[in-house]
């Protein structure tokens, strides 16, 4: 069964600061909580670029990780770009990032669409209505947090 997760935040700040931020592979490490044993596996460079491949080591269960590779397929430079898993714990996982600039110029509306099917069969989906879903939900909920701390806008 195909999973759909949406997310939307507004980010205060100046539109193409958010977008270098989060168009920096490396940011990840501090948007993931540290319960997902979350490493990024060798070197990447420091922008983006569609065709990038980028390894990282995730823990699924405590104290058992795996590999997750991951290709940026698409950027479009200041306003959205998809990854795609190449190898990894689900049988799709497509996350399209959108930022769109506020009227104002201030900030953005950020969007997170992920697609994404668990695999599995019928084991798959119980295992996702018995916790994948609440894990997801628990990361770009820590996510949200951790961007509101990084870009407070103006006291």
């Amino acid at each position: 069964m195909i999973h759909r997760l949406l997310r939307e935040q507004f980010v205060p700040g100046d539109p193409a600061a958010i977008w270098s931020f989060f168009a920096t592979p490396r940011n990840l490490d501090v948007l993931t909580p540290p319960t997902v044993a979350f490493a990024i596996v060798g070197e990447i460079p420091a922008r983006m670029y569609p065709g990038q491949l980028i390894e990282y080591r995730i823990g699924i269960l405590p104290g058992v990780t795996t590999r997750w590779l991951t290709e940026i397929t698409q950027v479009s430079e200041g306003t959205r770009f998809v990854d795609e898993q190449r190898i990894g714990p689900y049988k799709l996982w497509h996350h399209e990032h959108q930022f769109m600039p506020a009227p104002d110029g201030q900030g953005v509306n950020m969007t997170d669409r992920v697609t994404y099917e668990v695999g599995w069969g019928p084991c798959g989906d119980l295992v996702h209505a018995l916790w994948i879903r609440r894990q997801l939900a628990s990361i770009f909920d820590y996510r949200a947090r951790k961007i509101a701390e990084l870009f407070p806008g103006r006291p």
